[in-house]
């Protein structure tokens, strides 16, 4: 650089030379602008790749593992060593389908040879839920098929792929972006990349029932090209849920179910998994009687409701004497509580912590059923919803926001204007603050959107699920209003 500056004449196998030394040491780091769509930039990049970058050979292996997490010993880029190669790339292709781009760091890969694929990300970091590049652990031999070398859209055919070299496999079914491909006999394990957490919810449906299918298949592929994009088919808010890193992210996963599965879709309101839970102890009474000729409908319980403690769960306790409900009939009581509870009392989400107890009931000799119960179970419930205050109870999240200093002011208030409690701050690194804060998810939604904006690209967040908190008055009759 001193000469550079002196204005001396440098040579340019020197400047090749000095570029390669600091790319494979890792101190620099080319940034070469490249348009796919023109080709600007393309010869420039692939000049500086061949030119100015280590071969595969000089560079060091990254460190390897056996299925069980222990370290095995070092491999060299050698044709000859055992097989280590990752699935760093995985594509859609209109007529051969999965297309997986491999890189082989040791070893030779053969077609119609079989492979033992493993994918272990859990063993080296734990139950992340939520992360954008969790998949379920496993261990599986594999097939290889045709082999070639992707060249644009062409595909050069591949008598074999050996180590150093990026290859194309076709219809891998088993391998996931970031699996690791090695001998059956020696199983190994590279440790899985760490990918970004997407933290931008939308909420999708197909626009038409009869593309409802095509939306499923086009959101799995989608899925398995784009380790930063996560799919969540919510069971309770029945919504499907793209995790996207950012709008521009969305749009980009939007476009690709439109132009290239055929599927038009509506992005509609997000609905947060609310919860409802019983304030006081109350009495319900539950009588289903339909007798009108012929074999008829007869059940009559009575109960009564006790609130329990966060995390407690459903407790039903059976308190009848006397024959007052059939014993047969008692487990109807139970089942038709228990549907209730799922439809809610309120604003329709799912009631928990509760303590139901069965006092009292009539039966009829010939007209008493499972059903009857069931019903009298459900409408015991609701009776004892009325006689007392029910609340909504909403999901709060602990998040953590890395912003510049000069940013800290407006983070924290925008958090309080969230309903969010702030819990603290932290000094980082470069002109940093780390805020921590627990906020309602009804309020980040959007999040990710308005914190870009808020501090001008330059913040980032995380977010865990924390507990379930009763919901204020004032946002809960919100929520009833429209229920």
């Amino acid at each position: 650089m001193e000469r550079y500056l002196g204005g001396e004449d440098i040579d340019e196998s020197i400047l090749i030379q000095d570029l390669e030394k600091a790319v494979a040491r890792g101190s620099f780091f080319p940034v070469i602008p490249v348009c796919s769509g023109t080709g600007v930039g393309t010869l420039e990049l692939l000049e500086v790749a061949t030119r100015g970058f280590p071969s595969p050979m000089e560079h060091p292996l990254p460190e390897v593992f056996t299925p069980q997490g222990a370290t095995h010993a070092e491999l060299a880029c050698d044709v000859n060593a055992p097989l280590l190669a990752e699935v760093v790339k995985t594509t859609s292709d209109p007529y051969v389908g999965r297309v997986s781009l491999v890189r082989v760091f040791s070893g030779t890969i053969k077609p119609d040879a079989t492979v033992h694929v493993s994918g272990h990300f859990s063993s080296f970091f734990g139950d992340q839920n939520g992360s954008a590049n969790t998949h379920p652990d496993h261990d599986e031999d594999e097939r290889i098929g045709p082999l070639s070398f992707p060249l644009g859209k062409q595909q050069r055919p591949a008598t074999a792929v050996v180590a150093g070299d990026i290859c194309a496999i076709g219809r891998l079914s088993r391998a996931e972006t970031g699996d690791t491909l090695s001998d059956k006999s020696e199983p190994l394990v590279l440790k899985p990349w760490t990918m970004p957490e997407p933290l931008l919810p939308i909420a999708i449906q197909a626009h038409a029932k009869t593309d409802e299918d095509k939306l499923s298949v086009g959101l799995g592929r989608l899925a398995a090209e784009d380790p930063t994009l996560r799919i969540e088919q919510n069971q309770e808010t029945h919504q499907i849920v793209l995790w996207c890193m950012g709008e521009a992210h969305a749009g980009v996963v939007l476009d690709g179910l439109a132009n290239r599965y055929g599927v038009t879709v509506d992005t509609v309101e997000l609905r947060v998994p609310l919860r409802e839970t019983f304030a006081g102890n109350a009495k319900g009474h539950g009588r289903h009687v339909k007798q009108s000729g012929g074999h008829g409908q007869y059940g009559v319980c009575d109960i009564e409701v006790e609130p329990l403690p966060e995390g407690s769960g459903f407790e039903f306790v059976d308190k009848v004497v006397g024959g007052a409900v059939p014993r047969q009939f008692i487990p109807s009581v139970e089942k038709g509580v228990r549907a209730q509870m799922e439809k809610g009392v309120l604003a329709g989400y799912p009631v928990v912590d509760l303590r139901v107890t069965l006092l009292d009931g009539k039966a009829h000799s010939v007209d008493s059923s499972d059903f009857a119960f069931q019903m009298a179970g459900g409408l015991a419930l609701r009776d004892a919803a009325a006689a007392t205050k029910v609340i909504l109870l909403e999901p709060i999240d602990e998040i953590s926001v890395l912003v510049p200093d000069d940013f800290v002011g407006a983070v924290m208030g925008d958090l309080s204007g969230r309903r969010g409690r702030v819990l603290g701050t932290e000094t980082a690194a470069n002109e940093r603050t780390v805020v921590k804060a627990e906020v309602p998810q009804v309020e980040l939604t959007r999040y990710a959107i308005d914190l870009r904006s808020l501090a001008h690209g330059a913040a980032s967040f995380t977010r865990r699920f924390a507990r379930y908190e009763p919901m204020p008055e004032s946002a809960a009759a919100r929520v009833k209003s429209t229920a």
